[in-house]
């Protein structure tokens, strides 16, 4: 009896160690895939080279988690992003706000009334940041765009534009606008339609160029939107600063992404 009950013990065991392992060799088969299929795409050569300025994009295909923290008057305000899956986890002083792959969630750990739009905010400044790279996501159409001119230099535009039923806002448009000399990105200009749920004209400006290598990958140390007359950028309207930036080949556990409990999930 005794042996009966050890050797279903261990075919129980077994089957256990299989089906874990096998969740585990599909899940890095399915990570690898989607980096060889955005590795192996034919960009335009005009963003290829301006991928290849920032560190390239096998480099960035590398990595897993991207984190940085920003200060804003309550206090500092750390976001976390899973670059794959887009999970993200932004800790604020008074709220944590997270999106699990499925759902946006916000937990507030004090009584102050969050006055942002958590759908809205969750993945905002991780877009910014991680430019020019999450240009390179699927559904991208490129196309050129007319140069802009700004104090006697004149930088070469790429025109991004999104397919039907890509991301909660597919009419969204951008502009890269790239050193002619070093491919580095330099302007961003951006349309948006998450409010109005319509195509604008209208463009805002952020200007990068204040730049550093953190693991191969060049990433902003700071960004700066800009006033914006007839359509383009005359000066600094605002800037931001990150510091404490990481983009790491490790993973967190899929619990830091989860809704937290006492959270509220946003419909």
């Amino acid at each position: 009896m005794k042996n009966i009950l050890l050797l279903l013990f261990i075919v129980a065991f077994a089957s256990c160690k299989q089906s874990t392992e096998k969740k585990t060799t599909e899940q890095a088969t399915l990570e690898e895939v989607v980096t060889q299929d955005t590795a192996s795409k034919n960009y335009p050569e005009n963003i290829a080279k301006v991928f290849e300025a920032h560190g390239g994009l096998e480099a960035w295909n590398a990595m897993q988690t991207l984190a940085f923290t920003m200060q804003k008057p309550d206090g500092a305000e750390v976001t976390t992003t899973e670059l794959k899956s887009r999970k993200a986890h932004i800790e604020m002083p008074n709220h944590v706000l997270g999106y699990n792959g499925k759902d946006v969630w916000l937990e507030s750990k004090y009584t102050t009334a969050y006055k942002g739009k958590p759908k809205f905010y969750y993945n905002l400044m991780f877009y910014f940041y991680a430019m020019p790279f999450v240009l390179a996501d699927d559904g991208i159409t490129y196309s050129d765009a007319e140069p802009l001119r700004f104090e006697g230099v004149e930088y070469p535009g790429i025109k991004i534009s999104y397919g039907a039923e890509v991301g909660s806002s597919p009419d969204d448009e951008y502009i890269i606008y790239y050193d002619a000399k070093t491919n580095e990105m330099t302007w961003l200009a951006y349309t948006m339609t998450f409010f109005a749920k319509e195509k604008s004209k209208t463009f805002s400006y952020i200007k990068y160029g204040d730049w550093q290598d953190v693991n191969g990958v060049k990433l902003p140390k700071a960004i700066q939107w800009y006033n914006v007359v007839d359509g383009k950028p005359v000066d600094v309207k605002k800037e931001v600063e990150f510091s404490d930036v990481n983009i790491s080949e490790d993973k967190k556990d899929a619990s830091f992404y989860d809704v937290s409990e006492g959270a509220e999930t946003i419909e």
